[in-house]
């Protein structure tokens, strides 16, 4: 009997695997549903794409590729979607133009008849953003005081507004903010109105310009003249960018820059500055066509095509690092309180550090090994090494001639204090600003 069972669950097994690969097994285009995408396709962007004449220009040249049998071998779904979307941009240079196949996602929508279908699909999409935070996946205040915001998305304010005023209200009392787009690719206008807005004064602020093919007609963007909680008008900002950064994270970017609100460190952006949206065209294919284009008040013009260039050119992978050392060197600079400088300067060593290493010879190495009272400071294998006492060592990370980091521990550091060629004293230095001192003795 036990045999019987476990061959029936193996056959159910069996069965329910097919079923999923059934399930999963995309049907392979025939001439006559490539014919209705591109038609569906053509007409789409005739009726809707920002420039008419690069829409007719797209659909000829993808109807004559077509008539030519340049896509007659071209019978898996994903890939005629990625061939077309390169044959269209390559006459429009337009990065937000994309064809999608996405039956799934169609079908979706095309199922949503009754008010219940419409709720339940939009609590959906909802809870599809709630797990990733509306795209607020990191809030934090650096040493120094520099608040962070790593910001993946600019979400819808309807439902991510809370999310985005608790996110600046928490960078409230920083020093310095940076905000981090590198990984950002875009999204509501509406969410760089309200962001923005928490960084100038309750007087409205001219951000952007709009046209929209469509209703052939113009928008304008403000800051907000209310918001909840605090604004930070004054407040040093950076925007940390990459090649990835992407349209409404580069219309954000690019507003603060040319108001002269922001420092942009990184990379220059991708490009992409015509708003709009997908739209379907078959029961399988969408295309995401581009209705609006910005224009911006100030340059009168926008970033298609050539992205936002930054202030400080970097790496992605260095860009926060640079912007972070800006903003505590500037910090540092316009402060003369000694206190504050040293509260600034705290987090700025250990930076300059990590970029630029300091290496020091043996012979000095060796001349800071001893005994200071209860603490000990021995040469080993090469390295200086740090305990107070029977506790932990630490290895020492010079960061100056005389200044050493403990490996793992941020909130102590020592300076070394020579007479006449002499070292004589371990200086212990903490984060609060308080020292002491302990002369060398033997060994």
């Amino acid at each position: 009997m036990k045999a019987i069972r476990k061959s029936l669950v193996a056959i159910f097994l069996m069965l329910l695997a097919s079923q999923l690969n059934a399930q999963k097994k995309v049907e392979p285009l025939t001439p006559k549903e490539q014919q209705i995408v591109v038609d569906s396709i053509g007409s789409k962007l005739n009726a809707n794409y920002i420039f008419p004449e690069v829409a007719k220009k797209m659909f000829s040249s993808i109807a004559s590729k077509l008539k030519k049998g340049d896509y007659k071998s071209t019978l898996d779904p994903h890939e005629f979607a990625t061939t077309l979307t390169t044959d269209l941009q390559a006459i429009s240079n337009d990065k937000h133009l994309r064809v999608i196949f996405s039956p799934e996602q169609i079908a979706e929508q095309q199922q949503t008849i009754t008010t219940e279908d419409s709720i339940a699909y939009l609590n959906r999409q909802v809870n599809a953003m709630k797990r990733n935070n509306f795209g607020f996946k990191e809030v934090k205040i650096m040493p120094g005081n520099i608040g962070y915001l790593d910001l993946r998305s600019f979400s819808n304010v309807e439902y991510a507004g809370e999310t985005a005023v608790a996110a600046m209200n928490f960078l409230s009392n920083a020093d310095a903010i940076i905000i981090d787009l590198r990984n950002n690719g875009g999204g509501s206008p509406a969410m760089i109105q309200l962001i923005t807005s928490y960084l100038f004064g309750p007087h409205p602020v001219h951000l952007n310009n709009f046209y929209w093919r469509p209703t052939d007609q113009n928008s304008q963007t403000w800051t907000l003249p209310h918001i909840s909680g605090t604004r930070n008008p004054d407040t040093p900002v950076y925007v940390v960018t990459s090649g990835r950064t992407f349209s409404a994270a580069e219309e954000f970017s690019y507003n603060l820059k040319h108001l002269k609100r922001a420092t942009l460190v990184g990379e220059t952006t991708g490009g992409g500055a015509h708003p709009g949206g997908s739209i379907v065209a078959t029961d399988r294919f969408m295309v995401w066509v581009p209705t609006g284009r910005a224009i911006n008040p100030i340059t009168k013009t926008n970033w298609e095509g050539t992205g936002v260039s930054p202030h400080i050119k970097t790496s992605a992978a260095d860009a926060l690092d640079t912007a972070y050392m800006k903003a505590l060197e500037l910090l540092n600079k316009n402060n003369t309180d000694k206190d504050l400088q040293a509260f600034y300067e705290w987090p700025l060593a250990k930076l300059k550090l990590k970029t630029n290493p300091v290496t020091l010879d043996t012979k000095t190495l060796k001349s800071f090994a001893g005994v200071y009272g209860p603490r000990k400071v021995t040469f080993e294998d090469g390295k200086l090494f740090y305990q107070r006492g029977s506790g932990t060592k630490y290895e020492l990370l010079p960061y100056s001639d005389n200044e050493f980091m403990l490996k793992g521990l941020d909130s102590f550091r020592i300076r070394f204090l020579s007479e006449g060629g002499t070292v004589t004293t371990l200086q212990g230095l903490y984060d609060n600003g308080r020292t002491d001192r302990n002369a060398k003795g033997k060994a």
